[in-house]
């Protein structure tokens, strides 16, 4: 692929897709104009469709998602917060229809010192996606910039419901939905976070696009995990090894997790698979009531993921892993992390008015 240098002055649909037909990738002001036309409304469905499937034909590269992804933020909710926040959250997408492992961990997270902003939507390709679990808990999933800013001072967390914070996007839904194939919007969820927090844990399931998450993730300085089941998942897996790409200082580093090496067990087939949001939403329950179990060490692998890049103090890899599991198990047993539940509970409900 051929990489172009200055975008024309004025994009035309027809340029940029000529462009990706020809395998050249563009820049990041050409994606930031495509997004731009995209979430006002001015790209046809067929351009949004021609679009997206073009670039996937070709490949992303990382300067045009973070294009696309610094429209998306320029453009969403605004959101104050009072502290640094840390995010976890997966792109889906692996098929396997797991329980919530990011949702119950960043539940974890927050209960062991972390402040955690969270950014979901409904499932996409799963039964039960973080906003879907959340309201089969009675979190109140839609609440407004100021109500979820709340929920974070007062417990520690909040939900930051995609459609409430990037309404121009449900101009792609139609064209996304008829397609029924996975494209770059696909990816861009962690990637645009309206909290902007300082830290991320991020799942991606797709081998290609984790270490392009992490070169847009280091290029704007953000301290992230990037990772990806060597089984598919797009969390760090308990059954075999992760890949893993550590960003910090504007760098990226790959690496690889071993959870044997941590003292997890590998789980029986199927003893991470999910239901409905109703089944889910009693696995968590369970789970933070402290139910010891697979779901339990694959939730405080990935809250250990969340913890060991939240603090601002370079470790090695093994090493913050092994002392994040130390607090995430801490939160759980004696407590901490079934009160916060149920505490984010009642707020988002009083913020609600």
């Amino acid at each position: 692929m051929t990489a172009l240098g200055t975008p024309t002055a004025a994009p035309t649909w027809p340029g940029l897709l000529n462009r990706l037909l020809a395998g050249q990738d563009l820049t990041a002001e050409d994606t930031r104009w495509a997004m731009r036309e995209v979430m006002t409304g001015e790209a046809t469905p067929a351009q949004v469709a021609g679009f997206t499937v073009a670039l996937r034909a070709k490949g992303e590269a990382a300067q045009e998602v973070a294009g696309l992804a610094a429209e998306m933020l320029a453009r969403a909710t605004p959101v104050r917060l009072p502290m640094d926040c840390v995010d976890i959250v997966g792109t889906g997408g692996d098929g396997a229809h797991t329980v919530n492992i990011s949702t119950m961990a960043a539940v974890v997270t927050a209960a062991a010192g972390a402040p955690v902003a969270k950014h979901g939507n409904r499932a996409a390709s799963s039964s039960s996606g973080a906003a879907d679990v959340l309201e089969a808990l009675g979190v109140v999933i839609d609440l407004p910039a100021d109500a979820v800013a709340t929920c974070v001072r007062e417990a520690g967390i909040g939900f930051f419901f995609a459609p409430v914070f990037h309404p121009g996007m449900r101009h792609a839904a139609a064209p996304r939905r008829e397609m029924g194939i996975g494209t770059v919007f696909n990816f861009l969820g962690p990637l645009t976070n309206p909290a902007r927090p300082v830290a991320a844990a991020i799942g991606c399931a797709n081998a290609r696009m984790a270490p392009v998450l992490a070169e847009v993730l280091a290029a704007r300085g953000t301290r992230a995990l990037v990772f990806r089941g060597d089984d598919g998942l797009d969390e760090l897996t308990t059954a075999t090894t992760s890949s893993v790409w550590v960003v910090r200082d504007g760098e990226v580093t790959p690496d690889r997790v071993d959870p044997g090496a941590l003292g997890i067990e590998a789980p029986a087939p199927d003893a991470l698979r999910g239901g409905d949001a109703r089944v889910n939403a009693e696995v968590f329950r369970r789970f933070v009531d402290g139910e010891r179990g697979p779901v339990r060490d694959a939730v405080l692998l990935n809250s250990a993921a969340a913890l060991a890049t939240f603090d601002e103090r370079p470790a090695r890899l093994h090493d913050g892993l092994a002392a994040g599991l130390e607090r995430a198990a801490a939160a759980v047993d004696d407590g901490r992390a079934a009160a916060l539940l149920d505490r984010w509970i009642g707020v988002s409900r009083a913020a609600r008015g």
